[in-house]
């Protein structure tokens, strides 16, 4: 099970860190990403990292603004979202591959298909 928190609302420019907690499984040998949707689109990659923490990647969307990292001692992994755009407003979701630690798969890092869990969202608003 995956549940995210960390949204809200916040201005134009402001800062948030979602963070996504997972019980059950072996949280230290999964890949997590996150995605969002925002109302009216289809969901859309933001980041992942791999089982260690070492490999990282990024949707251009968000590259320079947002940090992905983990803590597997305490099964969480984030999301710090920075300088914070009205288009990131989203329903924020994080998701699991309990497959494959690592973010080289034929379908990359990006590929919702390979995530196998997924979290309920949590809503990130962010005001003109």
């Amino acid at each position: 099970q995956l549940v995210e928190s960390g949204g809200g609302w916040v201005q134009t420019g402001g800062s948030l860190r979602l963070s996504c907690t997972a019980s059950g499984g072996t949280f230290g040998r999964y890949a997590m990403a996150w995605f969002r949707q925002a109302p009216g689109k289809e969901r859309e990659y933001v980041a992942a990292i791999g089982w260690s923490g070492v490999s990282i990647d990024y949707a251009d969307s968000v590259k320079g603004r947002c940090t992905i990292s983990r803590d597997n001692a305490k099964n969480t992994v984030y999301l710090q979202m920075n300088r914070l755009k009205p288009e990131d407003t989203a329903v924020y979701y994080c998701a699991a591959d309990v497959n494959f630690g690592y973010l080289k798969t034929p379908g990359g890092a990006g590929d919702s298909k390979r995530y196998d869990y997924w979290g309920q969202g949590t809503l990130v608003t962010v005001s003109s």
